[in-house]
């Protein structure tokens, strides 16, 4: 008898449970549930919730470990930077008048504010309000500049006793260099206005008209045969330069379309059409006088003197003689 109660034991050991499994009641919980994953998950109860990703907000919790609850973006001017399980964002930081907006705020990211240009504040101190940046006295030098985070930085600048020197040496050639480029600029404005004023008569017009108001004014002309005289001094007006016939003729309100279309004739002829035109619209009013103060408004004075002596040699005109 004795030996069966010994050796019962050993018969129902094998069908004995061991371990914590011994003591487990079938409850829903795990060993998941005892140790949520840090900075992933939450405990809400018995459950691990996953956090809400950054820019959002917590709504409404998890039904089930391992998985996420409601979670709903945040407002306008609010953010979150990481995962989480809060009920509402952060809200965005303003910045003060004495900053400039950085970065501007985010769902994810807050507002990063810096000091304005000119101004500065140390990091690592208290930051109520942003100091103005200092400024190098005369004889100083900038070391540093300043910046949103740091102050300027000056130092005494220290003259060697052959700096005089070498500054001479830099200064003295510099001079002499930009004494040449002046020399050289106003030679070259001389020469361009002399070329010009060969090449582009157009542009003495305003200068011959002046030089001719300032010369002597011609004598006034009567024609002895009226009209007649007129035409027979044309040939004298010959001896315009090609360079001012064009302009001569404009000066006379001759427009240019006219004058154009006289271009295909000969030199001579262009000359003799063109005053045709202008006495048949002048009609009794025109007159020698006004083609000669139409050359000496043009500087032409020599040809206009020339035209008078002719016109006077040959017997077309005369001189009025003032009472």
């Amino acid at each position: 008898m004795t030996n069966f109660f010994l050796v019962v034991p050993f018969l129902i050991l094998p069908y004995v449970p061991t371990g914590a499994s011994a003591f487990h009641l079938g409850g829903s919980r795990t060993r998941r549930d005892d140790n949520c994953r840090y900075d992933l998950e939450y405990r809400h109860g018995n459950l691990c919730c996953v956090n809400c990703p950054a820019g959002t907000h917590l709504k409404s919790h998890c039904t089930r470990s391992g998985e996420k609850g409601k979670c709903q973006e945040c407002d306008y001017g609010t953010y979150t930077e990481h995962g989480n399980e809060l009920n509402q964002c952060f809200k965005c930081t303003q910045c003060r008048p004495d900053q400039e907006i950085v970065r501007p705020c985010t769902p994810t990211q807050d507002t990063q504010c810096q000091c304005r240009r000119g101004r500065f504040c140390v990091p690592d101190q208290a930051c109520e309000v942003c100091k103005k940046c200092l400024r190098c006295e005369q004889g100083q030098e900038v070391v540093r500049n300043c910046t949103s985070t740091s102050d300027s930085e000056c130092k005494k600048i220290q003259l060697s006793p052959g700096s005089s020197s070498a500054n001479a040496a830099v200064i003295v050639p510099l001079v002499l260099i930009l004494l040449l480029a002046a020399v050289i600029i106003v030679g070259g404005f001389f020469w361009w206005k002399k070329r010009r004023r060969t090449t582009d008569p157009e542009g003495d017009l305003h200068e011959g008209t002046k030089a001719g108001q300032t010369e002597e004014p011609f004598p006034k002309l009567v024609p002895l045969k009226g009209e007649e005289s007129l035409r027979k001094c044309f040939e004298y007006f010959e001896e315009i330069e090609f360079n001012y016939q064009k302009r001569f003729f404009r000066h006379l309100g001759i427009n240019d379309n006219v004058i154009k279309s006289k271009d295909p004739l000969p030199y001579e002829d262009r000359i003799h059409e063109l005053l045709n035109i202008w006495v048949e619209r002048e009609g009794r009013d025109a007159a020698l006088d006004d083609l000669l103060k139409a050359l000496l408004d043009l500087n032409q004075r020599r040809t206009a003197e020339t035209v008078k002596e002719k016109a006077i040699h040959n017997g077309h005109y005369r001189v009025c003689e003032s009472l």
